[in-house]
């Protein structure tokens, strides 16, 4: 089961964004695509600009441009699916949109379609955890005994 915050709009984007392009078309199979939809934008590559702040809290400075795909789609009953993803991965961001599109539509498949990718990407997480962990030095100081304070 899901929390209710992953099940938000803005939170599934994100976690369809970081997906791999064959979990997508698997998530897509899945959904039932009753209605028909049409392209508002096909998917495009381009760059925005990546903003950063000093500790989370300094001033704002652009940091670099970074690419990104977007595309767009409208169901029949008139919902518009958004779907980005970073690099030049257009095919990636039109089904991101398309499964967005069907989410919106029903809401009540979410659970379904997500949790797969939402358990994948925390086993991912953990693996490259347990991979840096593995590599980890710890430093420490010894005390002299004869260092008077």
């Amino acid at each position: 089961m899901l929390p209710d915050e992953d099940l938000q709009r803005k939170n599934w984007l994100s976690v369809l964004a970081k997906a791999e392009e064959t979990q997508l078309a698997e998530a897509l199979d899945r959904l039932d695509q009753q209605s028909g939809f049409r392209w508002l934008r096909r998917g495009e590559t381009g760059a925005v600009m990546v903003r950063g702040r000093m500790a989370g809290t300094g001033t704002a400075f652009n940091m670099g441009e970074m690419t990104v795909s977007r595309a767009a789609v409208q169901l029949d009953n008139g919902i518009v699916g958004m779907g980005y993803a970073a690099g030049r991965v257009p095919r990636k961001a039109e089904t991101i949109a398309r499964i967005d599109a069907q989410l919106q539509r029903n809401p009540a498949v979410a659970e379904e379609i997500l949790a797969p990718l939402v358990r994948a990407q925390k086993g991912q997480k953990e693996e490259s955890g347990r991979k840096a962990a593995a590599t980890k030095v710890d430093f420490f100081t010894l005390v002299r005994g004869d260092n008077p304070k």
